[in-house]
């Protein structure tokens, strides 16, 4: 079920949230919790149901596991450290059968000029989601970081509907204690108010803004055989600002659901692309993935305590381990790999101490981001090579007709006048070059939603706000397409 759809905002959240509080006001807060529970399980089902005992088998395995290694069961006849590695091995090994097989044996037939079948299995929404989140907690448990939990809250934990599908990773330290907190369990208008404002502002994002922006993505990646270099540069920045509408108003959406329910999510953005570095970008971009492969791939490989070098590799390998991540694909790994280069070039930058003017710092990052997105997006390896090319030849420049009168001159150094933006525009840019600019311009000098959030205020201000953006994105439901990282 999609956050942007009139199943969910009318009749899925409305009806699961006055039971749930209903239940509570009864005072059967097990019963209450059990429904929510289950009315998580349904909102995964609805894409699905298959994949429904997918999602059980991991949440009662790795709850078992969990409670042998913080010695809440008796103890078992393994050692910690080898009931840790059975554990998290048979997470990867789950995520891998359904995320990498296919990938695995197109490689092996390369390879070995074998033509060995393909799986073609369907990825369950989520998969690396939970999986992660699961494996995290397998970890603190080992190292003696975890408490008591009873299992109600430990589903409730992994399966809480707002998170399940495409984040924040959650941290139990964060997020058990809240479900079991007696303080959560009665009805707050004020989170509520708070809850229905944010949901509103991603609902806008998602609808209005990326899905807008994905219409040029979707042309000039997956349909136009050539791009021009302004059409291969607007098709780059139209996937740049659409990934971070499309992620950062899924992430809204998350948090003001989970706070109709009293539950905190983490926070996931804090306006990435205002990033000085790429260091800072990572501490703003998917912060709760970020902060996974630090504490639990970059720490385990070392992170910093060894020699320069050592810390070098830990990084590339840490990212390139992010990329894989995201998905089965070269392109994938090379975007991972990029990322890695770029965080060990600002290391060794800064060993120095040295300094760059702040424009400049983000003009660089900025780029660097976008272009690194481009291999993110491309379905193939010589998609993501047509469009970077195109961004960098100087031989295709293509400027607007209404132009050729006064700037013919430049026809002499090879610049040609036509459709400008014909491959990824056909209204040719009229809407295109304004809402890049106006993209820009929230990106920059908007606060984000975080920031909102901290300063709101109930008032018909903040009201008119929310309904209209409310309004603006119930309107366009009839264009529904999914979140980008259900993908993933």
């Amino acid at each position: 079920m999609l956050f942007n759809s009139y199943e969910f905002i009318f009749l899925f959240l409305p009806f699961t949230f006055f039971i749930y509080f209903y239940l509570l006001h009864k005072r059967l807060a097990t019963a209450a919790k059990g429904f929510l529970v289950f009315a998580s399980l349904f909102f995964y089902s609805w894409w699905n149901i298959a994949y429904l005992p997918l999602i059980l088998l991991s949440i009662l395995f790795n709850y078992a596991v969990g409670n042998s290694l913080n010695e809440n069961f008796k103890k078992v006849r393994v050692s910690k450290k080898t009931l840790l590695w059975f554990g998290v091995v048979a997470n990867f090994a789950l995520l891998g059968y359904f995320k990498y097989s296919d990938f695995f044996i197109q490689n092996l037939n390369l390879a070995l000029s074998s033509n060995v079948g393909l799986l073609h299995l369907v990825l369950p929404l989520g998969i690396s989601f939970f999986t992660f989140t699961q494996i995290a907690y397998l970890v603190d448990s080992y190292k003696g970081e975890t408490a008591e939990y009873d299992f109600l809250n430990y589903g409730l934990f992994v399966t809480f509907f707002p998170h399940l599908l495409a984040g924040p990773i959650l941290h139990h330290s964060e997020m058990m204690p809240q479900f079991a907190s007696k303080w959560n369990m009665v009805k707050n208008y004020r989170n509520v108010a708070m809850g229905l404002f944010l949901f509103s502002i991603g609902l806008f994002k998602k609808v209005v803004i990326a899905d807008t922006f994905a219409v040029w993505t979707n042309a000039g990646f997956d349909t136009a055989t050539t791009l021009n270099l302004f059409e291969a540069w607007a098709t780059s920045l139209s996937f740049t600002f659409q990934l971070y509408f499309d992620f950062s108003g899924y992430t809204d959406m998350a948090i003001g659901v989970a706070l109709l329910f009293n539950i905190r999510l983490p926070i996931n953005f804090n306006s990435p692309y205002k990033a000085l570095n790429i260091q800072d970008f990572w501490r703003r971009w998917h912060i709760t993935l970020s902060r996974f492969l630090r504490d639990y791939v970059y720490i385990s490989l070392g992170g910093n305590r060894g020699s320069s070098f050592a810390t070098y590799n830990n990084l590339l390998a840490t990212f390139i381990i992010g990329g894989i991540w995201h998905g089965a694909g070269w392109t994938f790994v090379f975007w991972g790999f990029l990322h890695g280069v770029a965080l060990v070039v600002h290391k060794f930058w800064s060993r120095f101490g040295l300094h760059m003017p702040k424009v400049i710092a983000w003009f660089i990052t900025f780029n660097f981001v976008n272009i690194a997105w481009v291999f993110f997006r491309a379905k193939e390896w010589e998609d993501a090579v047509r469009v970077i090319s195109s961004m960098f030849s100087f031989d295709n420049v293509v400027l607007a007709n209404s132009l050729s009168s006064k700037l013919s001159f430049l026809q002499d150094y090879g610049i040609t006048f036509g459709g400008w933006v014909a491959n990824v525009d056909s209204d040719g840019g009229k809407f295109l070059l304004p809402l890049l600019l106006l993209g820009f311009i929230l990106i920059l000098f908007f606060g984000n939603s975080n920031q909102k959030l901290k300063s709101f205020k109930l008032s018909y201000k903040t009201a008119l706000f929310a309904g209209i953006a409310f309004i603006g994105g119930v309107l366009s439901l009839n264009k529904v397409s999914e979140f980008l990282y259900f993908n993933f």
